[in-house]
């Protein structure tokens, strides 16, 4: 192996490495599994530190998003569901998810390889089922793309203050490349929807007439938040304690502390 290759197998499992986990999650994963759709997009708390790295310049609890593309049968194309095989041999009643990963690409997953993390839904208010397979043909058909390092470092440079990196860098993130193969989580769910023109944070034009028009965004400039932060996904959570108007709040297994913090 050269030396090259050596050093960046290394930087990939250092930025990969994952810190354990130290708290018990707060979601419940077996109610989100059961009621997630394909087509929603899976918000995730990850603990690697690329992680702590995107969580820090988007200032945001969420460093990774992932697509739910259900089982397999609930993929209605056949040459689909034969590629997702191809890449992934699983069971039928596997539940899968679609994510690019550093140092893996784009790939598929099982649904509970987050089943220990802090997790939400963002489900794309009012997509149809055709749409949604639409949005979930599009990712498969990308199976394989590598990860698009550069990007992930260009847009930490974008989001922090220019200063402190030399302006002569070049950045890619408004390079219009259509023919590319590298791509990280959210630009890869974000063209997806775009190629449906289902909006996320679009921007809003005003046309001479003085009518709305939209125009999608750069789809290398979104990051995990905006899929929380749009208000065309709809936020659904499922914590691991239920609550009702009944105040059952105040029969929660709260730790007995007799010293009041004040």
């Amino acid at each position: 192996m050269k030396l090259f290759e050596r050093v960046q197998k290394w930087i990939i499992g250092y930025l990969m490495h994952e810190n354990p986990r130290t708290n018990i999650p707060i979601c419940d994963f077996d109610k989100l599994s059961y009621e997630i759709r394909p087509g929603d997009v899976l918000l995730v708390e990850g603990r690697t530190r690329i992680s702590d790295f995107t969580k820090s310049f988007t200032q945001s609890p969420w460093s990774h998003a992932v697509l739910y593309i259900g089982r397999l049968h609930d993929i209605e194309h056949p040459i689909l569901r034969q590629k997702i095989k191809d890449f992934y041999p699983c069971e039928p009643t596997e539940q899968l998810v679609i994510e690019s990963l550093l140092g893996s690409g784009t790939i598929i997953s099982p649904l509970n390889r987050y089943k220990m993390d802090h997790i939400r839904i963002c489900r794309p208010n009012g997509i149809s089922r055709a749409d949604a397979q639409n949005v979930i043909a599009y990712a498969v058909e990308r199976l394989g793309y590598q990860y698009d390092v550069r990007q992930i470092l260009d847009l930490g440079r974008f989001f922090l203050p220019w200063k402190f990196f030399p302006r002569r860098w070049r950045s890619s993130l408004f390079a219009e490349d259509s023919a590319s193969t590298r791509q990280i989580c959210s630009t890869l769910i974000a063209e997806a929807f775009r190629s449906i023109q289902f909006p996320i944070l679009p921007i809003i034009k005003q046309s001479p007439d003085q009518n709305i028009q939209l125009a999608p965004g750069n789809s290398r400039l979104y990051t995990p938040k905006d899929f929380d932060y749009s208000p065309f996904f709809e936020i659904i959570k499922y914590p691991i304690f239920t609550l009702s108007e009944n105040a059952l709040y105040h029969h929660l297994p709260w730790e007995d502390n007799s010293e009041k913090v004040l």
